[in-house]
């Protein structure tokens, strides 16, 4: 098995959070929500280097909390970019290795054990995503429409590509100025190959709003210690 790289995504300024400080250094269960994702990745052996991408006015601080916590894997940072497409596309110029694990600093509850299932599979280009459990309709002002719900998959993180494609990817929708909001859809929009999805928990929320830290602290007491 070969190593893989990890761009790890911590370039939120914590607008919707209300808070001054963004949501990936914010305690959650009384660490900050980004070291929960980076101390699963430093016991993992294939996991040979993370890039950490996030504001560069936080660089000193991230260097100084990985040192806190004991971290002893490889890391390199890459300032994130006005976009989470642009800041992704900063971190992938970093990554060394023929695969990258992407994932999102604001999404802390996947397990060690998830980590290593996408780093198993065989197949290359991957996702996590999960069953939509509602009904999702068409429209804006009116209904035009009812999306058949077992044909749609509510994407989640990590993500595991093929570091050459999903650069290429990235470089040719900068050429066209065109905005993605994850990468297995820019991957399948320009390389055109089926990213594969493996089944995602319940519990793999992004935090992004006050009430998603408080959900946060009982999903962590309930389903993360019960993991790790």
């Amino acid at each position: 098995m070969g190593k893989y790289s990890v761009v790890l995504l911590a370039g939120g300024k914590g607008t919707r959070m209300n808070m001054d400080v963004p949501k990936q250094f914010l305690l959650l269960y009384g660490k900050p929500i980004i070291m929960h994702t980076i101390e699963r990745l430093d016991t993992l052996k294939e996991v040979e280097d993370i890039v950490i991408v996030s504001p560069k006015q936080y660089f000193d601080k991230i260097d100084s909390m990985l040192k806190k916590f004991g971290i002893s894997k490889k890391y390199t940072l890459a300032e994130a970019g006005a976009t989470r497409q642009e800041s992704t596309y900063n971190g992938l110029l970093k990554v060394e290795n023929d695969i990258v694990i992407i994932h999102e600093a604001a999404r802390p509850f996947v397990t060690a054990k998830e980590f290593k299932a996408i780093i198993e599979d065989k197949r290359e280009n991957i996702t996590y995503g999960s069953d939509i459990p509602f009904t999702v309709l068409r429209g804006t002002e009116y209904i035009e429409g009812v999306l058949e719900r077992k044909e749609l998959v509510n994407i989640q993180l990590p993500q595991k590509f093929n570091t050459a494609k999903i650069v290429e990817a990235h470089k040719r929708a900068r050429e066209e100025g065109q905005q993605f909001t994850e990468d297995a859809s820019i991957f399948y929009e320009y390389i055109g190959e089926k990213v594969a999805v493996l089944k995602g928990t319940e519990y793999n929320i992004k935090i992004t709003k006050p009430i998603d830290l408080k959900i946060g602290e009982i999903i962590y007491k309930n389903y993360i210690l019960g993991e790790e």
